[in-house]
């Protein structure tokens, strides 16, 4: 199973993860995960430096079956 992009309404099969935390609410060890599509990535990771929450990106990787 492919994992899609968690913008709301999108379909598309994710490409990064894009990990973030909000630092009121989680502690320094927690990292929370939303997936980007190529479309999508620029779009999550601006709404989440606008509120500090980004942390970083990485490739996701499929597995094959």
């Amino acid at each position: 199973m492919r994992a899609k992009c968690s913008r709301a309404g999108c379909q598309a099969e994710a490409k990064s993860l894009i990990e973030w935390r909000n630092p009121k609410v989680h502690s320094p060890d927690r990292v929370k995960t939303w997936a980007g599509c190529d479309e999508h990535t620029r779009y999550l990771i601006d709404y989440l430096e606008a509120r500090k929450f980004f942390l970083g990106t990485k490739t996701l990787e499929h597995k094959h079956d």
